[in-house]
């Protein structure tokens, strides 16, 4: 028992060990740095689509302000 334990250690450890350096070879950094710039295309674009709904939504809420003191001014109108 102790050896099967003592040799599931050394085989996890092993395999732990050229798992590292596989993450950080060359290849792998390569295609890190392709995940990362992919990341960066999308936030660049969420964030432009962000700017844009803010301008809608402020100018819509901006004539809803219009709206309401065209009505406004209706309303008083009509109680003179």
């Amino acid at each position: 028992m102790k050896l099967k334990g003592i040799g599931l250690f050394a085989l996890g450890t092993l395999f732990g060990l050229e798992g590292i350096k596989l993450l950080s070879s060359k290849d792998a950094k390569k295609v890190y740095s392709h995940c990362t710039a992919g990341v960066l295309r999308i936030k660049d674009s969420i964030l432009d689509q962000v700017t844009t709904l803010q301008e809608n939504c402020n100018d819509i809420y901006e004539e809803a302000k219009d709206i309401n003191e065209e009505r406004t001014q209706k309303e008083e109108d009509t109680e003179e």
